[in-house]
């Protein structure tokens, strides 16, 4: 399990909503900019990597109850995305490395793949 105030730490990261949920913990990760790939997960817990910063990424969260993402590339977070996201209890999580580099460091701090 990795503490989401670890992972913010490790990539060097920016907490835009969510900043209660600090110390919460996650054991799994998915990394992908396709939504419907997001839509066949049923797995708890989970942080989504991705760099599709955009209203769906927040509703398909909402739909497959994630409540973690995490925006890779320096993908900003819109005032919308960033309002509904809170609506609904998602932290939104922003870094500047590459889905690749964060996946990795993420790898190597304990989180565990989906599949």
């Amino acid at each position: 399990m990795v503490k989401v105030a670890d992972l913010v730490d490790k990539l060097n990261a920016s907490v835009i909503c969510g900043k209660d949920d600090l110390n919460q913990g996650i054991n799994f990760g998915f990394a992908s900019d396709l939504m419907s790939d997001v839509l066949t997960l049923d797995t708890d817990n989970l942080l989504l990597i991705t760099g599709l910063n955009n209203l769906q990424t927040i509703r398909t969260s909402e739909m497959s109850d994630i409540s973690f993402i995490l925006f890779v590339r320096d993908k900003k977070v819109s005032q919308e995305m960033k309002d509904l996201a809170c609506e609904n209890n998602i932290t939104l999580i922003e870094c500047g490395y590459s889905m690749f580099k964060a996946c990795s460091i993420l790898c190597e701090m304990g989180l565990e793949p989906v599949y």
